[in-house]
């Protein structure tokens, strides 16, 4: 923004806030803030924080303008450059020209889905049963405390028996339920029992067993 600029940002802050004082200095003070920002977003801006207040400071809209590049970078997925990527210096700044262009809504944020292509449908089918409620990077981060649950997405990726789409002969436990191991008493009673992180061999044969009889059908 060039110091024409901001005494046109100057005038339209006037009309929104007008019990808000000005003189002639104001514009240069103003300038020395919001130099490095385009006219049309501190307007946007502008209008924004007098919407909710009766005076606007070029600090205040400073701000507001930052909040918006976040916003939109937030919503931004880089496309590929069209750039030679060994020439990394090109490659480079087409990236920061898209995501400047982004942030100061000169270009509408890139929805762009990153994928590595299209899952197999009958690993898509056994994984949609687990069902989940937060994003997989999420899920997966949990890994560490919830091992069971891991140890049965991992067995499916991999093209595994899940073992726990069938009940478990050994322990009684009942489909999607972890195998559990018991402490036996010196009478022979069960004392206390605990949910393994894996399950049961037998267990293990059984959903092999199942997924090949399914496979055959």
């Amino acid at each position: 923004m060039n110091s024409q600029q901001t005494a046109v940002l100057c005038r339209y802050v006037r009309a929104l806030c007008p019990q808000q004082k000005f003189d002639e200095y104001t514009p240069d003070a103003w300038h020395d803030v919001l130099r490095d920002y385009l006219l049309e977003e501190a307007r946007t801006a502008a209008a924004v924080i007098a919407n909710k207040q009766p005076f606007v400071s070029p600090g205040e809209i400073a701000t507001e303008i930052r909040r918006m590049h976040a916003d939109r970078l937030g919503r931004h997925t880089d496309p590929t450059p069209k750039a030679d990527p060994d020439d990394a210096a090109a490659y480079k700044a087409e990236l920061v020209a898209t995501r400047l262009a982004v942030a100061t809504g000169q270009e509408e944020p890139s929805q762009a889905e990153l994928t590595a292509g299209p899952m197999h449908p009958d690993v898509a089918a056994r994984l949609k049963v687990l069902g989940s409620y937060i994003p997989k990077h999420v899920d997966e981060a949990l890994d560490a405390h919830r091992p069971a649950k891991a140890a049965r997405r991992a067995a499916i990726e991999a093209g595994q028996p899940d073992a726990l789409s069938v009940p478990c002969g050994w322990c009684d436990a009942e489909v999607d339920e972890p195998c559990r191991s018991r402490r036996i008493n010196p009478n022979g009673g069960a004392i206390k029992n605990h949910r393994r992180d894996t399950p049961h061999p037998s267990r293990v044969d059984d959903a092999r067993e199942a997924m090949t009889e399914g496979a055959d059908q």
